[in-house]
């Protein structure tokens, strides 16, 4: 009965199959025969596809034909006199010792000071307009003692350096005897640019002249700690070597920056930084005319408004500002009211998130005109009108030089503060000579290496000038204020390191749950 039955299974199975392929075949008379199945699919070329083609990226040849004439090479000589050694030399054998020991070494041995020596670099720029003036960056060409500029179609110029900007990274170098003939590329509007836009960079990289690479911008608003206008673009454009000082460009052939900087190879790809052009554009008047550019200065020291600062000075945790931390006595943000623990929030009308952003926003301002600058003080908007001064040199801005505080002196007696985890002190005039501070406040004399201050940065010999917006100059003082406080909460420090004063937030720990009882 078994083999009955499983004749009868097999046999129904071949009947299904047989029919299957006799409905398939009647679907598809006359259709060869499907080919064996592959690793790949052939693209269709006798049917068309039921979508239409995906079209193709297109090129960015043409773009390229019209903008690489007015991109150059940028050659540079530097004759570098007087070089001193790294290390003494060491005295010839048989050289008397004493001054007639020098004269000799001086006159018959090895020289104390090397020869001159010429160093050559390379670097690119683009030219903005028919009287043949290239833009550039300033270590490009900044100590160049003979610039060469070679064009796309051969020709080479030597050029001079008419002005030069180093805060900023960026010079104007001018062409001798250019002919009318120049290719230019147009500047445009950097402000404008959004993450994912896509760039084209232009240059030199590694010597390999007319080099074009192409990405996006990555981001806006990069810090690198070059300097204090740092608002870098970041691009994922190849950027190497002799590309400094090169075009970026924007798909209508604008350019948009100055490729400037690179992350080091052997910590990271795909990372460049250009100059944003706004902020090239804001100096080249003054460049042209061969002058230090003249930048606006209010006269204050801000730090970023962190989320803890925020809660200490009652504010929204999200609130977004720049918080003065020092108001310099006698510039423009002292004569107009500005005060130690205002936020800056805007300048004429443009918002303010970030200390950089009031640096680069004043700074635009030429001396001796307007700015209206809005604060949050106690928590409401108020606005200031300053005539804003001229910015010191970076040099003298680099020394520190900090307001003064007031004056007194504090009887010495220890306290403690427990909840910061500080052993505080009274400031005697002895200290305040010592660490050449003419104010009040309350020395911090030991730092708890597990308490919420050290988490914070406090250091020993920190002067504690405020708790809480309140001024201080005792350590009784301190441990009342920060008695009031509950855990959880923020208590802020103003602090004096140095010649520098900031505000520290401490957030103090949270309660622990009592222990359970045992049973």
């Amino acid at each position: 009965m078994k083999r009955v039955l499983t004749g009868f299974v097999f046999a129904a199975a071949v009947v299904a199959i047989t029919l299957a392929c006799s409905r398939q075949g009647r679907a598809d008379a006359g259709a060869p025969a499907a080919p064996a199945q592959q690793l790949w699919h052939e693209a269709a070329t006798a049917t068309p596809p039921a979508q239409p083609p995906v079209q193709p990226f297109p090129s960015l040849a043409p773009l390229i034909k019209q903008l690489k004439p007015a991109v150059v090479n940028i050659s540079t000589s530097t004759v570098v006199k007087n070089h001193p050694r790294t290390a003494p030399a060491p005295r010839n054998p048989g050289m008397p010792e004493g001054p007639w020991g020098d004269f000799f070494e001086r006159y018959f041995g090895q020289p104390r000071e090397m020869p001159e020596f010429r160093s050559n670099a390379l670097g690119s720029g683009f030219i903005i307009n028919r009287d043949g003036y290239v833009l550039t960056n300033n270590h490009v060409v900044g100590d160049a003692t003979e610039i060469k500029v070679r064009l796309a179609d051969g020709r080479e110029f030597s050029a001079k350096v008419v002005g030069k900007d180093p805060p900023t990274d960026v010079a104007l170098v001018r062409l001798e005897k250019a002919p009318t003939d120049l290719p230019t590329v147009p500047l445009g509007d950097s402000d404008a640019l959004e993450q994912g836009d896509f760039v084209l960079a232009l240059g030199n990289p590694l010597g390999l002249r007319e080099s074009a690479s192409f990405g996006i911008v990555s981001a806006k608003d990069r810090t690198i700690n070059a300097g204090p206008f740092d608002d870098f673009i970041q691009t994922d454009a190849a950027i190497n070597p002799g590309n400094s000082g090169g075009p970026l460009f924007n798909m209508r052939g604008e350019v948009i920056g100055i490729n400037t900087a690179i992350v080091s190879p052997q910590i990271g790809q795909g990372i460049g930084f250009a100059v944003p052009i706004n902020l090239a554009k804001q100096s080249l008047p003054q460049l042209e005319k061969g002058g230090k550019v003249a930048r606006g200065y209010l006269g204050v020291t801000v730090r970023e408004l962190t989320p803890d600062l925020a809660q200490g000075f009652g504010l929204a945790a999200s609130t977004k500002g720049a918080l003065i931390e020092q108001v310099v006595p006698k510039t423009p943000a002292a004569k107009a009211g500005l005060k130690v623990g205002d936020v800056v929030v805007a300048v004429n009308g443009k918002p303010v998130e970030v200390p950089g952003q009031l640096t680069r926003a004043v700074a635009a301002v030429s001396p001796g005109n307007k700015v209206t600058v809005t604060v949050l003080r106690d928590s409401k908007k108020e606005d200031f009108v300053l005539t804003v001064a001229k910015r010191p040199d970076e040099e003298m801005l680099a020394r520190g030089e900090a307001p003064e505080e007031g004056e007194g002196g504090a009887a010495a007696t220890e306290a403690k503060g427990p909840k910061l985890g500080l052993r505080l002190q009274a400031l005697t005039p002895d200290m305040a000579r010592e660490l050449k501070f003419d104010g009040e406040g309350v020395l911090v004399a030991d730092v708890s290496a597990d308490g919420p201050a050290a988490a914070a940065g406090l250091q020993r010999g920190d002067v504690i000038l405020e708790v809480n917006r309140q001024a201080v100059s005792k350590p009784d003082q301190v441990a009342k204020l920060v008695a009031k406080a509950k855990p959880g909460d923020v208590v802020l420090l103003r602090v004096r390191r140095g010649a520098n004063a900031t505000f520290v937030p401490i957030r103090l720990p949270e309660a622990e749950a009592p222990a359970p009882e045992k049973k």
